[in-house]
């Protein structure tokens, strides 16, 4: 069960406005940053054979699920509560949430061996944690945009959380609060900041930073466990002492912020030939999770070359390859009744109106 303990980075849900230009610049991030999700996942079976490869996990782990949540808040910022906000809510997280949770379940029963794994909405399981979350952040963002330092108390709320082993499994509370400062970042976040860390300079830097970001990975493979960055434990949880909840938080927070700001400086801001496949990655989010099951369970990764660097390299080519074709638009139309589904039955009619109005 280790593919299922390991967090998932998970993409921000696409939020289309009609007669509005998409930003090229978002969905290139998305795209980018879902491939990063798939090729960690492939990379967890083969990180006990190689310092190397777990040193390039732990670096990816780092930034890639933070930057999405930022993204995700900053794509949150028109939430304010009202009928139309929510019904999207519901139509795009909530819908999908029960869908998945449930498909997630069943089949792992079957890969994990694990016949009498109830299903449960209050427990996310895998890769669906992130819509659990996602619920709760967009439901609280009129609080954040009303209170004088969102920022701040937000990392508060995530130290306390750090350090409260008793906060249970329930929707996951644990990561969702540990990840809230960055969800509150992305809501205080504006079109100039953005524009900052994408200046020719930022990413000239980006380099001797990324470097020096994997040095420091490579020296912590035996000596820190990756869990950290998976924000879903407490401090205690993970045997350390409670001191070093509030240290490992504040921490996280300002090195896994600067490898964002890094990694955004060398998206493209034009259109390429990935950037359709921006506005779909929850479908290769969701969707890629059971390829990543499987292959454990088919024994995709028995060869021994596979821990070879050049096994490496085809896991890591593979796992872009399919992640890639599962935002294409032929899957999309498959699997659109459970990733974008369609509620007008269940709205009433002024609701209605609004979902054919959008």
């Amino acid at each position: 069960m280790s593919s299922l303990s390991a967090t998932a980075a998970p993409p921000s849900t696409p939020q289309p406005q009609q007669g509005l230009r998409r930003d090229a610049f978002f969905d290139n991030a998305k795209y980018l940053a879902i491939v990063l999700v798939a090729v960690g996942h492939a990379w967890e079976p083969l990180r006990d054979g190689s310092r190397t490869v777990s040193a390039l996990y732990m670096l990816v782990y780092a930034f890639h699920m933070p930057a999405f949540v930022v993204v995700a808040g900053y794509h949150s910022r028109g939430f304010d509560g009202s009928e139309k906000r929510v019904g999207r809510l519901l139509t795009g997280v909530v819908l999908p949430y029960v869908v998945f949770e449930t498909a997630y379940t069943l089949f792992t029963r079957w890969t994990d061996g694990v016949p009498d794994r109830p299903v449960t909405l209050l427990e996310p399981l895998y890769l669906t944690w992130f819509l659990a979350a996602l619920f709760v952040w967009r439901l609280t963002t009129p609080l954040w945009r009303l209170v004088r330092w969102p920022v701040p108390i937000a990392l508060v709320v995530a130290v306390l959380a750090s350090v409260s082993p008793s906060l249970g499994e329930d929707l996951d509370l644990q990561r969702t609060l540990q990840f809230l400062p960055y969800f509150v970042l992305g809501l205080c976040l504006r079109p100039e900041h953005f524009r900052l860390v994408r200046r020719r300079r930022v990413r000239m830097l980006a380099v001797p930073v990324f470097a020096g970001a994997l040095a420091v990975a490579y020296w912590a493979v035996p000596r820190v466990t990756s869990a950290w960055f998976y924000h879903r434990d407490s401090a205690q949880e993970l045997g350390a002492p409670a001191w070093y909840g509030p240290l490992v938080t504040l921490a996280l927070f300002g090195s896994s912020l600067l490898l964002v700001a890094c990694f955004l400086s060398w998206v493209p801001g034009r259109r390429t030939w990935f950037t359709a496949l921006g506005a779909a990655t929850l479908y290769g989010y969701l969707l890629h999770g059971f390829v990543a099951q499987v292959s454990k369970y088919w024994g995709w990764y028995d060869p021994d070359w596979l821990y070879r660097p050049l096994g490496a390299v085809v896991v890591t080519v593979v796992a872009a390859v399919v992640v890639t074709v599962l935002c294409t638009a032929p899957v999309r139309r498959v699997f659109r009744w459970a990733v974008e589904p369609k509620l007008d039955w269940a709205f009433r009619p002024a609701r209605r109106e609004a979902q054919r109005s959008r």
